[in-house]
């Protein structure tokens, strides 16, 4: 008696579960690959453990006076914006470390393994997350610890957290990309500065909009850092979903659908 057949259209769906299943699986690998090297190396985390502090610490008290009137009214604004202009700034490291391996001739060698194309470069990208995490975490901390208190409660201050590092990973993919295309880590990290500085201080994170001139409050109106700025302030400040969060996740999405196949590409090209 013959067995069954199975019908065409089953077997590609059957084929392309299992290339996602062991696309994840040697993404989570490649994540521990990337944990386990920052744990060799723990200096990675300077920059992601002093500079909320550092950050927090200066902007508060330089601009609390002059914008909020007191320290204590000013930290709903600062801190909702260090958070997102420190994590965000973090996630250069992502293309300058990826640049560096590859010179080394790291990725060289993952070509040749029987593991997914996208594996080596998300694995990278899910690593860095624990630096983000790092980062969200000291932030918060700093803030409490000099007298933040959000009415939102915990539960939308780690929402509005999680929501950073999502969105982070995704405009990691950018410097990922950059990573790849540039032919020095240094370049890597000159090109992401002279895109996100700007984006960055040209937002609502420091300063209200409205102290600024007109034609710049249509910018910083537009600039998806306000969008995020916002969204986190109203999870913590207000525990409230506003629209500003539905333009960073959809914006979070469209960076992700781009940059990741893109880098990938740009990746498999490289000889």
């Amino acid at each position: 008696m013959s067995s069954p057949s199975i019908h065409p259209t089953t077997h590609h769906q059957l084929n392309k579960r299992t290339s996602f299943t062991q696309s994840v699986r040697n993404s989570l690998t490649m994540a521990y690959r990337g944990l386990l090297k920052i744990r060799r190396t723990p200096e990675q985390l300077f920059d992601v453990t002093f500079q909320p502090i550092i950050f927090t610490l200066m902007f508060t008290y330089i601009f609390g006076g002059a914008i909020s009137g007191n320290v204590e009214n000013y930290l709903p604004v600062i801190i909702p914006g260090i958070l997102v202009q420190t994590v965000i700034t973090t996630s250069i490291v992502t293309g300058v470390q990826l640049r560096e391996d590859m010179d080394k001739g790291v990725f060289d060698r993952f070509k040749s393994l029987p593991i997914a194309r996208i594996a080596p470069l998300a694995g990278a990208l899910l690593a860095d997350t624990i630096r983000y995490t790092i980062a969200t975490v000291l932030t918060f901390t700093m803030g409490y610890i000099m007298g933040y208190q959000p009415d939102g409660g915990l539960g939308y201050v780690a929402l509005s957290g999680l929501l950073v590092i999502l969105c982070s990973w995704a405009i990691s993919w950018i410097f990922a990309f950059f990573g790849v295309i540039a032919r020095t880590a240094s370049s890597v990290q000159g090109i992401s500065m002279i895109i996100l500085f700007p984006l960055t201080f040209l937002s609502n994170a420091f300063v209200p909009v409205k102290t600024m001139p007109g034609w710049l409050q249509w910018f910083v109106n537009m600039n998806p850092i306000s969008h995020l700025v916002t969204a986190v302030r109203d999870l913590c400040n207000s525990g409230t979903f506003g629209w500003d969060l539905t333009i960073s996740l959809i914006g979070a999405a469209v960076i992700v659908l781009i940059f990741a196949p893109l880098t990938v590409r740009s990746y498999m090209r490289q000889t």
